[in-house]
């Protein structure tokens, strides 16, 4: 037992002596440390897992800031202030004077960031008292931000510099801290605090209309645009780069930053979940690695920012400006981008599955190796972007414009794509097995080695399309017009395309063994050396078809079907034996 008394003392004396520098404030008065007897130091010491021995001084300060976070919302306080250091405003209600309470703000958050287990400490705290009046300390922490934000204290002369005078007490115990480092310190340990009271509050039914705090100030409608914030960023990054966003970057999320204008802002890794970001200007920001999940995004603007490897999962950005945006490698699992603007936006191996992009623009966008599964891009635009090796299984492309998009080893398996535009496409190698294409534009598109089995394609346009060697086994394609497409070696067996157009198609052969292609009108159709076998050419309309060494095996035909004009039939294999009797051909 001696021996502990001894080490507490020993921390005791050095503590008074100000010989050690620790990240978190010394400013514990001698008053305070000897009003702690050595044996309550170790029992409290003990009571807690969160400080330990070797932590007194912080242990101290943290038990001095529980006091005067009560004292600062007490009203009638007793304590007074000298006639010469009235300089500022009293607040109403007679509590501790401005000045005095900005003195204590200095004294006691002007040493080093608040650590996110010293904060959370805090609200537990402010949480279970019952003399700590929330709405009051609010207000008075806020009356100090807003001073702070302005300079009010680091521009005032000498003798009322608070943080000058700081600097000088520090100085006294040795330890060495710059002006700005001070003045920097204190802003952001009080942003910090009023962003939690703000978080705390909006859980409150009887404290969310009260606690409502604006980081970068309110936008009005004569302001709609706050630059506040972006002034304290660059203000605090004039220490070092990325020091707003260590300090305060986990203490953004569930904060109220709508209509502010951060643009260039440095906010890499900083956590925004569950945040109003409403019409915030963002462009050209570097959000590398930023959490954004749940966040609020609507009409904002982050242009040209660079948001690689964010978190937007269940974010909302409905109508907001994602042009030339950074997106690659983030994730946007269910997010909400219905009317964004993603022109020229790089997507790059982005998880998007079961996210919403209705009626988005994406226009010359790059979705290669993305993730969009799920996802929702009706009547979205996507002219000319690039979707290669993308995973669209089960993707919604209904009435979207895909004209001359990239989608090149894609899986659309499963996809719906009802109207969708798809002429001049590139869909070389691309999985469309069960796809549902009814209506479709496929004009003049490149579907070399497609898979297009089990799909539905009624109805769909084909014209100038390049579909030779594609796998359209089992194919629904009753009433498309594949007017003068190329479908020679292609795949066609079990395919439904009656009453289908397929005037002057090369079907050279092509597989249509087991085809239904009743009423189709195959005028100038070629089909030499195509697999007929056990088709249905009933009411198909011949003439002009070339049916030059094609396989009729067992094939179907109408007892009124017109021949007259038909090429080929003399060296087509395996002829209906009734076919030959009633064409004449033995």
């Amino acid at each position: 037992m001696s021996t502990y008394l001894s080490q507490v003392w020993k921390l005791l004396r050095n503590y008074v002596r100000g010989t050690r520098l620790k990240q978190m404030p010394k400013t514990t008065s001698l008053e305070a440390e000897a009003a702690v007897p050595p044996g309550k130091i170790i029992k409290e010491l003990d009571k807690s897992v969160k400080f330990a021995p070797d932590h007194l001084q912080d242990y101290l300060w943290f038990q001095r800031l529980q006091k005067s976070l009560e004292e600062w919302t007490i009203s009638g306080s007793s304590l007074t202030l000298k006639p010469d250091t009235l300089l500022y405003e009293k607040s109403p209600g007679g509590n501790l004077g401005d000045r005095q309470l900005y003195e204590e703000i200095y004294d006691l958050l002007g040493n080093g960031a608040l650590k996110p287990e010293i904060v959370e400490q805090l609200m537990e705290f402010l949480v279970a008292s019952q003399k700590i009046r929330p709405e009051m300390l609010f207000q008075r922490l806020e009356d100090f931000y807003r001073r702070w934000c302005q300079g009010e204290f680091i521009d005032a002369t000498p003798e009322s510099n608070l943080p000058q005078q700081k600097m000088l007490k520090l100085a006294a115990q040795n330890i060495t801290i710059g002006l700005r480092q001070v003045d920097i310190y204190t802003g952001l340990n009080v942003l910090i605090l009023l962003l939690e009271l703000h978080r705390y509050a909006q859980e409150q039914d009887e404290l969310k209309q009260q606690i409502t705090f604006y980081p970068s100030a309110q936008p009005d409608t004569e302001n709609f645009f706050t630059c506040q914030l972006l002034q304290i960023i660059n203000y605090s990054d004039a220490l070092e780069i990325g020091n707003f966003s260590t300090i305060v970057g986990e203490f953004l999320r569930g904060g109220n930053f709508r209509g502010a204008y951060l643009g260039d802002a440095n906010l890499t890794g900083v956590n925004f979940s569950g945040a109003d970001l409403s019409g915030v200007y963002l462009g050209d920001a570097n959000l590398t690695g930023v959490n954004f999940s749940s966040a609020n995004l609507s009409g904002a603007n982050l242009g040209d920012a660079n948001l690689s490897g964010a978190n937007l999962r269940g974010a909302n950005l409905s109508r907001t400006d994602l042009g030339s945006t950074n997106l690659s490698g983030a994730n946007l699992i269910g997010a909400n981008l219905s009317r964004a603007n993603l022109t020229h936006a790089d997507l790059n191996s982005t998880n998007l599955s079961n996210a919403n992009l209705s009626h988005a623009d994406l226009s010359s966008a790059n979705l290669k190796n993305s993730e969009l599964s799920r996802a929702d891009l009706s009547n979205a635009i996507l002219f000319g972007a690039n979707l290669s090796d993308a995973n669209l299984i089960s993707v919604n492309f209904s009435h979207a414009d895909l004209c001359r998009a990239d989608l090149s080893g894609a899986e659309l398996c499963h996809a719906i794509l009802n109207g969708t535009n798809l002429s001049d496409t590139i869909l070389f190698s691309t999985n469309l097995s069960d796809a549902i294409l009814v209506a479709a534009d496929l004009s003049y598109a490149k579907l070399n080695g497609a898979k297009l089995n089990d799909a539905r394609l009624n109805g769909a346009m084909f014209l100038g399309a390049d579909l030779s060697g594609t796998d359209l086994s089992r194919v629904s394609l009753n009433d498309a017009d594949l007017s003068g497409v190329t479908l020679n070696d292609a795949d066609l067996s079990g395919a439904d395309l009656s009453d289908a157009v397929l005037f002057g198609t090369d079907l050279s052969y092509a597989n249509l063994n087991n085809t239904n292609l009743c009423g189709s009108n195959l005028s100038g159709a070629i089909l030499n050396g195509a697999d007929l076998s056990h088709s249905n050419l009933s009411y198909a309309i011949l003439s002009g078809a070339d049916l030059s060494d094609a396989n009729l095996e067992e094939m179907t035909w109408g007892e009124k079907q017109q021949w007259e004009g038909v090429r080929g039939l003399e060296t087509a294999v395996n002829v209906p034996e009734a076919l030959k009797e009633q064409l004449g051909l033995n």
